[in-house]
């Protein structure tokens, strides 16, 4: 009996997702964005993968953060999931508008009306929960509809509706590689985070001119966040998740953070390998 709990602590641990330790290559950049944040008054999570090596770096990246409106990435993807298994249409009304319309003004204007409409149509919190869980995803939970959230009283250390930084960049992981949604609705989530209007201090603000960047932003009373996709001059992309709670400047912060990040991986795969550690794939 006791062989089959060690056993199954040890299957538990082996499918935790993507570790939280950097990348080796990466020591050097995570050296320097723990010297950045030596510097905030802010509590922060960075988590940064790229999608084509797994090249990972992360700081505090199993620590749970509010979500706030970087939850709508998962509710986007669990209606576009419907979608493609032909249970719902983007031409669906919902209170009067089209489903295509609350995508818009959800995912480019972070509309919290046109989110819970949404995420009502799904089956409230637990539904989109359901399918974060058919994702296989840990640490990341939905547990309140985005007016509940903003009427309860604030706690930025609340874990309800929070996910760490690496739970983040594993959904955005899932959804870049195909097997989360087809391609159709995979691009069609693309352009909407391409399009989104707010939080242009943030990931976007020091990345130089002309960055493809895909992202969401969140924003509470002292608490700041944006998660997305960088696409580096050399074709690789990154999923990167910046959260940061407390202090201020934290928009500084994850603008500062974001560019580290930029720097930090193109540089990586823009030296010879000479033999080394990194992968063919990262000179293609």
């Amino acid at each position: 009996m006791r062989f089959i709990v060690v056993f199954l602590g040890l299957l538990a641990f082996a499918l935790q997702p993507a570790q939280a330790a950097s990348s080796p290559n990466l020591r050097t950049l995570e050296q320097q964005l723990r010297s950045v944040l030596s510097g905030a008054s802010s509590d922060v999570g960075v988590a940064a993968l790229d999608l084509t090596t797994g090249e990972t770096v992360s700081i505090n990246g199993n620590t749970a953060f509010p979500m706030a409106s970087t939850v709508k990435v998962a509710v986007a993807a669990a209606y576009l999931s419907q979608v493609d298994h032909g249970r719902r249409s983007l031409d669906d009304k919902i209170g009067g508008q089209s489903a295509s319309r609350l995508m818009e003004r959800m995912m480019i204007h972070s509309d919290n009306r046109a989110t819970d409409m949404l995420m009502r149509d799904l089956g409230g919190p637990k539904g989109i929960q359901e399918y974060v869980d058919y994702l296989g995803l840990y640490n990341f939970r939905v547990d309140r509809t985005i007016a509940r959230l903003l009427a309860d009283k604030r706690d930025l250390w609340d874990e309800r509706d929070s996910s760490t930084p690496l739970a983040m960049v594993d959904l955005l992981r899932r959804l870049d590689k195909g097997k989360a949604l087809k391609p159709e609705s995979h691009s069609y989530l693309l352009d909407l985070m391409a399009r989104c209007a707010t939080g242009r201090n943030r990931m976007k603000a020091l990345l130089p001119w002309g960055t493809r960047v895909e992202h969401k932003t969140g924003t509470l009373n002292g608490y700041t966040s944006d998660v997305g996709y960088i696409t580096l001059q050399n074709g690789h992309r990154v999923a990167v998740a910046l959260f940061a709670r407390g202090g201020s400047d934290r928009p500084r912060t994850i603008a500062t953070v974001a560019r580290a990040i930029y720097d930090g991986f193109t540089r990586l795969f823009s030296w010879p390998s000479f033999g080394a550690m990194v992968t063919s794939e990262g000179h293609k």
